[in-house]
């Protein structure tokens, strides 16, 4: 059996977002999602969550903001180190990393977390845009001790694979670029931090590519994706993410991967696509899930 999580990031970004993931949660398209706490439209998201209990949704810890014409800032008051020159967050996750006080990304990141929760929201886990927090880009790996605390301090599930396949330095959505040995020696350390601290997370991250045929059309991506499937390994938990979106002028106007982001929302949305998964031993769960199979709950 694969046991597969689907998270859908980016709830909270905007509203052609949050329709798409209020469909597909519906749908049991996705296991889980996550909100981005800074964005205009993450209220919406929060009371969605709060009315149904029974989807896994979790806080999408945002600490950089990549747009250009639709930007966010902090939740937090008093946190300069985390704003770029306008005010915004950084851009970047290398520019996070390389301004950010360590107290002030714990004081941001509890803020969203806070924010949220006054919405409504009863978090089911916590992961991350961008991957800012997990510190690889500028060495800064305190960064991820201090966000694994925080999760430890709310028992909840973080976004961190325990485990790491070559493979996914090849992976243009993870984005790596420092040597795999700093990878490994980093991720020992996760284990042992993870297991002591009682935070669940997945065994493997495995995101969908944009990088060869599967960009060309609708049918290339959704072969992609299933030859991505089939290559999870049984009787681990793999996460997988997507960031769907339906296309209005809204969805045009903050990003060029709007056409992308609909052929995800497409694909996990049709009926056929979670046959095939269910034909190749994928067991879908959430990070509830998870919580219990670790024995966290």
């Amino acid at each position: 059996m694969k046991y597969v999580i689907i998270n859908a990031d980016d709830f909270g970004m905007c509203h052609s977002g949050n329709l798409a993931v209020f469909d597909l949660l519906r749908k049991g398209g996705i296991t889980s999602s996550t909100i981005m706490a800074p964005c205009a439209w993450s209220r919406e998201a929060a009371e969605f969550a709060s009315k149904h209990p029974e989807y896994a949704i979790g806080v999408h810890l945002t600490t950089t903001s990549e747009w250009h014409n639709y930007r966010w800032a902090p939740v937090a008051d008093s946190v300069p180190s985390l704003r770029d020159e306008e005010g915004f967050l950084w851009h970047e996750s290398d520019q996070f990393e390389e301004h950010a006080e360590l107290d002030e990304a714990k004081k941001e990141i509890v803020a969203q977390i806070e924010k949220l929760i006054r919405f409504g929201l009863v978090p089911s886990h916590l992961d991350n845009h961008m991957g800012s927090l997990y510190g690889i880009e500028k060495g800064r790996t305190e960064l991820l001790e201090m966000t694994l605390g925080v999760a430890a301090q709310y028992r909840l599930p973080f976004r961190i694979p325990l485990k790491f396949k070559p493979e996914q330095m090849e992976n243009e959505t993870l984005d790596i670029h420092v040597p795999l040995e700093l990878i490994n020696g980093l991720f020992s350390k996760v284990n042992a931090f993870c297991e002591a601290f009682r935070v669940a997370a997945p065994d493997y991250l495995m995101p969908g590519d944009w990088n060869g045929p599967q960009k060309e059309s609708f049918e290339n991506y959704r072969e992609y994706i299933y030859e991505l499937y089939r290559s999870f390994e049984d009787d681990a938990v793999t996460e997988t993410y997507i960031h769907p979106i339906l296309i209005t002028e809204e969805a045009k106007a903050i990003t060029g991967t709007w056409e992308r982001r609909n052929w995800e929302y497409r694909l996990f949305g049709d009926p056929e696509t979670h046959k095939f998964f269910d034909s190749i031993g994928v067991k879908k769960i959430s990070y509830r899930d998870l919580n219990k199979m670790r024995g966290y709950d």
